[in-house]
């Protein structure tokens, strides 16, 4: 049957993220290892989002905004801002520094942020490549209308749609908005599949579930049932048999590259941020996640 996965609480940056992946029964699904909802927080003028330079490795991260703007700057030289429905990827490899802030624009006026994150890790043959950045618009990604209910494939491939995003497994991450009393079939059904309910209510195998509920479907669940006018996300993949080490914001299938990460930050061995390299976010004292 469906399992709900509960959510913690954390503190990014000034902003309250509720976190659904890692979970304590499940740290995977599909190659998704971590997946938080930001928000939805409103920020005063002169208030927002301040997280600090810091690194990633061995990882792709994805950013998808509900609400708001974010700017996002890399060590790549990327410096760009992220609008609903844009996706931003970006692929760390054998590492990345980025920066989430806002624009003199957003933080000069009351403003609404609200939106999700995903990391995807990388398999063991792509865990070293060389670092990459995607910004994809809304426009560009493939969607479809049909009795009551919009798909839109942010990444990977499902419905016979297929993202422009270029990923390194077997995946998919959808966003639906349904009208009530539709059903929906689980895109990919070989492949492990959770839901997460913007807001709104679906049912699966008779259970239902509310906003903010993140959902492992079982194998036999192949359809949604929405309830009431529902947006949701779709998302999973092919299963992994063996799950990477996950410590910060390093991904490896390996301890000793997770340790040589850690001293390559403390010590200055990561590239920085042109115009974003007065401050960074020091190297936790212990595992935070």
């Amino acid at each position: 049957m469906a399992q709900l996965l509960n959510s913690t609480t954390h503190d990014i940056g000034g902003l309250t993220v509720n976190r659904l992946l890692p979970h304590m029964t499940k740290r995977m699904v599909g190659p998704f290892i971590f997946f938080d909802h930001m928000g939805p927080t409103s920020f005063p003028v002169g208030e927002g989002i301040e997280v600090q330079p810091h690194p990633h490795i061995g990882l792709s991260t994805l950013t998808y905004l509900i609400e708001g703007q974010i700017l996002h700057r890399d060590s790549l030289g990327n410096c760009i801002e992220i609008t609903p429905g844009d996706v931003n990827w970006m692929t760390a490899g054998k590492g990345i520094v980025h920066s989430e802030r806002e624009s003199f624009e957003t933080r000069s006026k009351q403003h609404n942020l609200n939106g999700l994150q995903s990391w995807i890790a990388l398999p063991e043959l792509y865990s070293n490549i060389e670092p990459s950045f995607e910004h994809i618009s809304r426009h560009d990604l493939p969607q479809v209308t049909h009795k009551g209910v919009m798909k839109r494939v942010i990444a990977g491939e499902a419905y016979g749609l297929q993202s422009p995003i270029t990923t390194y497994s077997p995946m998919f991450y959808v966003d639906i908005i349904a009208s009530a009393q539709n059903r929906l079939e689980v895109p990919n059904p070989k492949q492990e599949t959770a839901i997460y309910i913007i807001y709104g209510e679906v049912e699966v195998a008779a259970q239902k579930y509310n906003s903010g509920e993140f959902v492992l479907l079982a194998p036999s669940d192949k359809t949604i049932s929405v309830s009431k006018n529902s947006r949701l996300i779709l998302l999973g993949g092919d299963k992994w048999e063996s799950v990477p080490y996950i410590h910060w914001n390093f991904v490896s299938f390996s301890k000793e590259r997770i340790e040589q990460a850690k001293r390559d930050w403390q010590q200055g061995n990561f590239p920085s941020i042109e115009h974003d390299n007065l401050e960074h976010v020091p190297l936790p004292t212990k595992h935070t996640l």
